[in-house]
């Protein structure tokens, strides 16, 4: 097994630098740029994060695209909307974004600084990248870890009741409704439920942005978990969002566990149990539970860390949250490199680990699955 969690472990390396080269070379050909964001706004042609999904030509990471006067005296800048302005001018933005340098030194010089664990700060807000997320956190952890408790809380039990009642009514209905509610788009849902009890049209109930009232937004933490009436606040704020974002997150997990339970009833091993006069509860919870959710527990580690890094980029629009889904979306069209790849490299090397411990997981629940022979 050392072996085995070794080989992973370096393979994660030539991977995480897979993932970073290939987004650093589209980068190279997307439209527009620091530099070009920052001249649209001296010439007041800025007009916001999602107005900038048709931007025209720019400078992506390619670096280089200076300025210089032709025989006219006139700009020849190949930056949009750059004529007219002092090349000097041109040439200092580029060096203050780093883009004097060509595009491998550029990259060699990020990664050296992704290896030593300095993400740079952000070109537009003036805040290191590590602050960033961690003041985006709150926001996204409780979208996250809320909807995956609740999902768990759901599916498991539903599934084994509907392994146990398989083929009849409430089987079936059940699965009509599981479908239904994993069709139906979270935002839509989201929509519906502003309409119907956040003042929409109908009931006044709850709030419509923000996770806390202004007069808990900057209590201290040991202070706010100890306060009742700000724990209540807190829930009476994320009740719709959860809600909507959980509406169709339980129906995989739900009918993956019933099929497990099913594969395992089935088994030789339950019917000795059930002929040795065992309850039908005993053999369920007894025998057949730990067998059956070997899939459903070993991707916990996976649901349990993505919920602390969930983007929901509509979600968090419609209830005005601001968490790293709008940060991720809001950092790609702004063109804020250092935001977008140093969270490209910090979830990607997340997954990657967190993909190991649930592999690992397998082993631990069932010791007779052995990576290293490839054999059960």
């Amino acid at each position: 097994m050392h072996a085995y969690i070794a080989r992973r472990l370096l393979l994660m390396i030539p991977t995480l630098f897979g993932i970073m080269v290939i987004s650093f070379a589209i980068v190279q050909f997307a439209p527009g740029g620091p530099v070009e964001r920052v001249i649209a706004q001296l010439q007041g042609s800025d007009v916001g994060a999602t107005a900038r999904f048709t931007g025209g030509g720019g400078d992506g990471m390619g670096g280089g695209q200076g300025g210089g006067f032709d025989g006219s005296g006139q700009t020849t800048s190949t930056y949009r909307g750059a004529q007219g302005l002092d090349p000097a001018f041109i040439a200092e933005l580029e060096r203050q974004f780093g883009f004097d340098k060509p595009a491998h030194e550029r990259f060699a010089l990020m990664m050296w600084n992704y290896i030593r664990l300095d993400f740079g700060k952000s070109y537009f807000r003036d805040i290191s990248v590590l602050e960033l997320i961690k003041e985006k956190l709150p926001v996204s952890i409780s979208l996250g870890l809320w909807m995956m408790l609740i999902s768990y809380a759901i599916s498991i039990p539903l599934g084994v009741r509907k392994a146990v009642r398989d083929g009849t009514a409430f089987d079936w209905w059940t699965s009509a409704v599981v479908i239904v509610g994993y069709a139906i788009p979270g935002f839509l849902f989201a929509i519906l439920l502003i309409v119907l009890f956040a003042g929409g049209s109908f009931w006044q109930i709850f709030p419509l942005r923000g996770l806390w009232s202004e007069q808990y937004a900057t209590m201290p933490f040991l202070e706010w978990v100890t306060n009742p009436a700000a724990i209540a606040d807190y829930f009476w704020h994320i009740a719709l969002p959860v809600t909507a974002m959980a509406i169709g997150a339980f129906a995989t997990t739900t009918l993956l566990t019933k099929n497990s339970f099913l594969d395992e009833i089935r088994k030789q091993y339950v019917l000795t149990a059930r002929m040795k006069g065992l309850s039908e509860r005993q053999v369920l919870y007894g025998h057949v539970f730990r067998n059956a959710m070997l899939i459903v527990i070993a991707g916990f580690p996976g649901a349990f860390i993505s919920a602390f890094f969930t983007g929901a980029l509509l979600i968090e629009t419609i209830f005005s949250l601001d968490g790293l889904g709008l940060l991720s979306f809001e950092s790609i069209v702004n063109r804020d490199y250092p935001v977008v790849f140093a969270t490209l490299f910090i979830f990607s090397l997340l997954g990657l680990v967190v993909n190991l411990i649930s592999d690992l997981a397998y082993v631990w629940i069932d010791p007779r699955i052995d990576f290293e022979t490839r054999e059960v």
